[in-house]
């Protein structure tokens, strides 16, 4: 079924735990990925359902596999728990694709491994098909994500606030290694180990940086690199990570983790949804400077490894830590003159991007139909009617498209791809999510599915797929689910 060579296992012995799936009373197949299949040449070819979703609940072991569980620490909410790892997770292996690309082939929910830490290891329904959901949503809309083969539901209960039907995710990555995978090794076995595991991220994430003179160095800049992108492309859809821990930061530059996550509807800097973030600590607005903080923590992490190469590398890094602000703005820029359909720079163009998102704060203005709508007005095809200070401020964008040296037909171009029409409105992931799991009816999540992977092609109005929640609707939480 996978093409598997493992080279985690076989280049690491002793950066991880060997580990087996429990099994599961009843396997049954709930969602295959078949474009994500199709894509990674995984040949399903004389396999049934049923045996499908037996090899893909650990039940079944799949020829080539080697199940482990990875060891990682992390800095949770900006404390250091220095003993973390998948403790309801196990990398079967590493599927090599017809073009060659390694990816890891992850069962997330399959019941208790050595780094569980009294937890059950199991995952409950809701969870799994939100994550299989957003991740997808996340991938049509072009930021870089795990993604989700496959759902088995196991036929056992699992206990949360309430027993639950339990499901196991087979996830896919790039990899699984994390800031938390750096920082565990860094805490417990020192300079070399770390230098270790940095040689193997680079060399599989960012192997034409293999040549370079400070390698762990080198692996600081390029996920600092890949960070600043990814959470650039977070603000720009108005996706609200929820637990931005060190542990749920890929080295790869991969969304990771989907547990308390949620789009924006109404825009405002402060919006929090997780339950357990009661501090506003991981709030929309606050995910860059999250980023910076996370990436400090990386560096620190590698500090040893870095100086080991050479003794004066610390003054590198620290460079690299103080040069992200503006790193990430030049990004975010970039992300925000295409969603305003702009394909010159100005100087001013930061303060026209502050000046709209000041404007937004409190107007009760939704995200993603905003930014909708300046495509529309952008293309000649509607006007839009926006309190006071918005249309002072579209008065003053449509003065910078003025100077625009494009072609006004690329720059609306520009404009559909960057800026969606469907996002996953959370009030209707939870409807979907709640006929599947109380009722196993999963009509209302496959037809938002389907929604979701279509993110940028218009839609009529009143298309309830693109409409925010009711103005009278209570304000929407999230949860972990573990």
């Amino acid at each position: 079924m996978f093409r598997f060579d493992n080279s985690f296992a076989r280049d690491l012995p002793g950066f991880y735990l060997e580990s087996v799936a429990e099994p599961a009373s009843d396997p049954q197949l709930c969602c295959y990925n078949d474009a994500l299949s199709d894509a990674l040449g995984v040949d399903r070819s004389g396999l049934s359902d049923a045996a499908l979703a037996a090899m893909l609940v650990g039940n079944q072991p799949i020829a080539g596999s080697q199940p482990l569980a990875f060891a990682y620490a992390g800095h949770q909410f900006g404390t250091f728990n220095p003993q973390l790892g998948d403790g309801r997770a196990l990398l079967l292996g590493e599927h090599v694709t017809p073009a060659g690309e390694r990816v890891d082939v992850q069962l997330k929910g399959s019941g208790r491994t050595p780094f569980s830490r009294g937890g059950d290891g199991r995952a409950a329904l809701g969870p799994v098909l939100r994550e299989f959901l957003i991740s997808e949503a996340m991938a049509a809309l072009d930021i870089a994500t795990t993604r989700a083969l496959a759902v088995v539901t196991t036929g056992d209960r699992v206990w949360r606030d309430r027993p639950l039907p339990g499901a196991v995710l087979t996830r896919i990555a790039a990899s699984h290694l994390r800031i938390g995978t750096i920082e565990f090794f860094a805490a417990h076995d020192g300079a070399d180990a770390v230098r270790k595991i940095a040689d193997y991220a680079l060399n599989r994430h960012f192997p034409y940086l293999a040549g370079a003179a400070n390698p762990p160095l080198a692996l600081l800049d390029a996920v600092i690199a890949g960070q600043c992108t990814l959470v650039a492309r977070w603000m720009a859809v108005g996706f609200v990570h929820g637990v931005m821990n060190t542990d749920n930061m890929t080295l790869s530059g991969e969304t990771i983790d989907y547990g308390p996550c949620a789009f924006v509807d109404s825009y405002a800097a402060d919006r929090v949804f997780s339950s357990i973030d009661t501090g506003g600590r991981y709030a929309f607005g606050r995910q860059p400077p999250i980023l910076h903080w996370n990436m400090a923590r990386l560096a620190e992490a590698l500090l040893p490894a870095i100086m080991t190469v050479d003794p004066e590398g610390q003054e590198a890094a620290v460079a690299l830590i103080n040069a992200i602000p503006n790193r990430y703005t030049g990004v975010m820029l970039s992300e925000m003159r295409r969603k305003l359909g702009l394909t010159s720079e100005e100087a001013e163009d930061a303060a026209l991007v502050q000046s709209l998102f000041a404007a937004m704060e409190g107007q009760a203005i939704d995200f993603t139909q905003f930014f909708a709508t300046l495509t529309a007005i952008a293309a000649g095809e509607a006007r839009g009617t926006f309190a006071p200070a918005m249309s002072e401020w579209i008065a003053r964008w449509q003065g910078r498209r003025g100077r625009d040296r494009a072609d006004p037909h690329l720059a609306v171009a520009t404009m559909r791809r960057a800026n969606p029409h469907i996002i996953p409105r959370n009030h209707m992931v939870e409807a979907a999510l709640s006929d599947a799991v109380e009722r196993s009816d999963f009509a209302a999540f496959h037809r938002l599915l389907a929604e979701i992977r279509d993110p940028w092609r218009p839609r009529a109005a009143g298309d309830p797929f693109a409409a925010p929640p009711a103005t009278d609707a209570p304000p929407y939480v999230t949860f972990c689910g573990t």
